[in-house]
């Protein structure tokens, strides 16, 4: 059975203006090449699992804000993205309390599976991301780079 952990956050940007919208190719071009940037996928046949992330902006986040790796433990992260995950999860459940659009799916991120360095890292700092992007705390901790 797969184990399949989804974090899929899409943010639509609306830019309302009076003259008529046009398709183009060129147009189609642009939004496939920043749809294919702000998408991260990590795949790991060994414990098979699936990360999905698309979040406009958390690409280029990373590589010019997020600590670098080995600056965390592994361990250092996977009992933050556990603290997370929980956080999240229940906002998840409470749709009446918390805005649908920034949770809507569950994340299986099981405590006894050893997902591995980078799959930490990057659902880390995706949560530190998130925090910081839509004023959201979802832990004890301040969320800081």
């Amino acid at each position: 059975m797969k184990k399949i952990m989804y974090i899929l956050i899409v943010s639509v940007l609306i830019i309302s203006c009076k003259t008529p919208k046009t398709a183009s190719s060129k147009t189609d071009e642009r939004l496939e090449s920043l749809k294919s940037n702000d998408t991260v996928k990590i795949v790991n046949d060994k414990v098979e699992y699936e990360i999905i992330i698309i979040e406009p902006g958390f690409n280029f986040w990373l590589a010019s804000r997020a600590q670098r790796r080995g600056f965390y433990s592994q361990q250092f992260m996977e009992n933050r993205n556990w603290l997370y995950v929980m956080e999240w999860n229940q906002r998840v459940l409470q749709p009446q309390k918390y805005r649908t659009d920034l949770y809507e799916l569950q994340i299986d991120y099981q405590q006894d599976v050893d997902y591995g360095y980078e799959v930490n890292y990057m659902l880390y700092n995706y949560f530190i991301y998130f925090q910081l992007t839509y004023n959201q705390r979802l832990g004890p901790f301040v969320p800081r780079i």
